[in-house]
C-alpha cells in the first residue's frame, strides 16, 4: 500500500449494526440474483479485495479503508463507485449489501463477503477473493499468450494470401495468357483459386462481416452458446484447455463456498449463474434437480461428458468422508497446473508449425507463378 497517506484521514470507529444472521441469509435466498450489468474488470477486483483486506488487517476502520481505495482510483467512475459503497456502509449497511446494490459485482462475491461479515472472517474471505481473481487473470493470460502468436500469424497469412491472389496472381495470369503456352498444373490451380478470390471477394468480405455481426448479436442466446461451446470443445488441444480452465474454476468456486458452510444446493445455484460456460451451466441445472431427488453429487455429475471420470471418483470419495472442500481444492489445483503446462507447450509447438504453414502457402504461390517463366526461358 505504498503511496497512500494515512495521516490525512481521521480514524473513526466502524459502525455496528444489529443484523440477524439467519434473517439476512433467508432474505438473500429469496431474492433474485442479477448477473448482468457493467461489472468491474477482474484486475480492479483483485486490487480492491487485496487492498481492503490489507487495510482491515492493519487495523484501519472500514470507512477510512474505502476512502483510501476511492482516492487512489484514476477513473472518476471508479472513485464514485467506492464512494457510494462507503456512504452505504456509513449509513448503517453492510459491505455485501453495498456491493450488491451497485450491480458491479457477481453473486459469488457479495455472498462470500456476507458470509465473511456474519462469521467474523471478512479478512480471510477478502484474501480468498483476491487469490481467486489473481488465478483467473493468470489463466486468461496464459490462454491468450498461447493463442496470440498463432492468431497473429493466421491473420497475417490470410491478408498476404488475399493480397497475392487478388493483386499479384492476376498480373502473372494476364502475362501467361499473352504467351499462350501450356501452364503447369500447379499454376492452373493457383490461377483458378485467384479467379474465385477476385470474382467473389466482396461476397467473402460480406460473409466475414455477417459472421462478426452474428457473434455480437447472438452471443448471449442459448442456441449460440451451445453451438459455440461444442465447437470449442471439439477443437484439438484448445478444446481440452478450455475444458480444464472451466472445471478448475468450478472446483475453486466449490472449494470456497463449501468452506463457508453454504448449503450444497445454494452453492450449485450460485455457480450455475456465474460460471459462464454453457455445458457446465446446463449440467448444474440438472444436478440441482437430482440432488433434490436424493441423488448424490458424483452420481449426478457422471451423466455429463464434460466432467472427467477421475474428478467424479475424487468427488465420490469426498462425499463418503465428508471432505468435499479438500477434494475440490485438489482438483482445482491439478487442472490449473495442467492448463499452465499445456499453454506453455502449445506456445512452443504452434510457433514453428505456423511459420512452416505460412512458408508452404506463400512458397506454393511464388513457385507456381515463376515456374512457367522458367519453362519459357529454357524454350528459347
Amino acid at each position: 500500500m505504498a503511496g497512500i497517506d494515512l495521516s490525512k484521514y481521521k480514524t473513526e470507529p466502524e459502525k455496528k449494526t444489529s443484523v440477524s444472521y439467519e434473517g439476512k441469509i433467508q432474505e438473500l435466498l429469496k431474492k433474485d440474483i442479477k448477473l448482468f450489468g457493467n461489472k468491474l474488470n477482474d484486475k480492479k477486483k483483485e486490487e480492491f479485495y487485496l487492498e481492503l483486506g490489507m487495510l482491515l488487517n492493519a487495523g484501519v476502520d472500514i470507512k477510512t479503508a474505502l476512502d483510501l481505495i476511492s482516492d487512489e482510483q484514476t477513473k472518476e467512475k471508479d472513485k464514485l463507485l467506492f464512494k457510494n459503497i462507503k456512504e452505504f456502509v456509513v449509513s448503517g449497511g453492510t459491505i455485501s449489501d453495498a456491493m450488491k446494490s451497485t450491480d458491479k459485482f457477481s453473486p459469488y462475491e457479495y455472498y462470500s463477503i456476507q458470509i465473511g461479515e456474519e462469521t467474523g472472517k471478512l479478512s480471510l474471505v477478502l484474501k480468498e477473493l483476491s487469490e481467486f481473481f489473481h488465478k483467473k487473470i493468470k489463466q486468461r493470460r496464459q490462454f491468450t499468450s498461447a493463442l496470440a502468436y498463432p492468431v497473429m500469424v493466421l491473420c497475417t497469412s490470410f491478408g498476404m494470401v488475399v493480397f497475392m491472389m487478388t493483386m499479384i496472381v492476376p498480373m502473372f495470369s494476364g502475362m501467361f495468357e499473352r504467351f499462350g503456352a501450356e501452364l503447369p498444373w500447379i499454376t492452373k490451380m493457383v490461377i483458378s483459386v485467384s479467379n474465385v478470390f477476385t470474382d467473389y471477394f466482396y461476397l467473402l468480405v460480406l460473409f466475414i462481416i455477417s459472421i462478426i455481426a452474428l457473434v455480437i448479436t447472438q452471443r448471449k442466446q442459448i442456441w449460440f452458446r451451445d453451438i459455440m461451446s461444442r465447437l470449442i470443445l471439439r477443437t484439438p488441444i484448445i478444446g481440452e484447455m478450455v475444458r480444464k480452465i472451466y472445471i478448475a474454476r468450478l472446483c475453486h468456486f466449490m472449494t470456497l463456498l463449501t468452506a463457508s458452510k453454504i448449503p450444497l444446493l445454494r452453492t450449485i445455484d450460485l455457480i450455475r449463474k456465474m460460471i459462464g460456460f454453457y455445458p457446465i451451466e446446463s449440467s448444474l441445472a440438472q444436478v440441482e434437480k437430482d440432488i433434490i431427488n436424493g441423488i448424490p453429487l458424483h452420481k449426478s455429475l457422471e451423466q455429463f461428458p464434460i466432467y472427467y471420470s477421475k474428478m467424479i471418483t475424487l468427488i465420490k470419495i469426498g462425499e463418503e468422508v465428508n471432505q468435499l472442500e479438500f477434494f475440490f481444492d485438489k482438483i482445482a489445483k491439478q487442472y490449473a497446473d495442467d492448463v499452465e503446462h499445456q499453454s506453455g507447450l502449445i506456445k512452443s509447438l504452434i510457433e514453428p508449425v505456423m511459420i512452416l504453414f505460412l512458408a508452404i502457402v506463400v512458397g506454393t504461390i511464388v513457385i507456381s507463378m515463376y515456374l512457367p517463366l522458367f519453362q519459357l526461358s529454357t524454350a528459347f
